[in-house]
């Protein structure tokens, strides 16, 4: 074979109807931004998606609020208790405090007294 007839078979191979993606410079220019496209989507990704990402932030957040509510609420029951327990001390004892306490837990009551049973108040002062 003669060296024209060689690069014309070489020309023939690569065909003018197919292009080049798989050799030499093409590819090389490919290569770059395909995995810049890859890097950039998965850090994307990851900014929404994954144990520290925003979505995650906004559930934390969320549950952050709940629970501030919750603790406000056992905050002022704390403090209720904190009076009454106040009033029960022997420096400062409250006769009616007292009083209360001894009818509620002992079922004392006075002789001229009449006392109505209700199931529904010693139930709310169980709880």
């Amino acid at each position: 074979m003669r060296a024209y007839e060689i690069r014309d078979l070489k020309k023939q191979r690569g065909g003018p109807g197919f292009p080049h993606l798989f050799g030499g410079k093409r590819l090389r220019e490919l290569v770059g931004p395909l995995f810049a496209l890859c890097f950039l989507v998965y850090f994307i990704y990851h900014v929404f998606q994954g144990e520290r990402g925003l979505l995650s932030w906004l559930r934390l957040q969320q549950k952050v609020q709940e629970d501030e509510k919750v603790f406000l609420d056992l905050q002022s029951q704390r403090e209720v208790l904190e009076h009454k327990v106040y009033l029960l001390r022997p420096d400062s004892l409250d006769q009616d405090m007292l009083e209360e306490r001894v009818r509620l837990l002992l079922n004392f009551a006075r002789a001229d007294e009449v006392v109505i049973h209700d199931e529904a108040i010693g139930v709310a002062e169980k709880k």
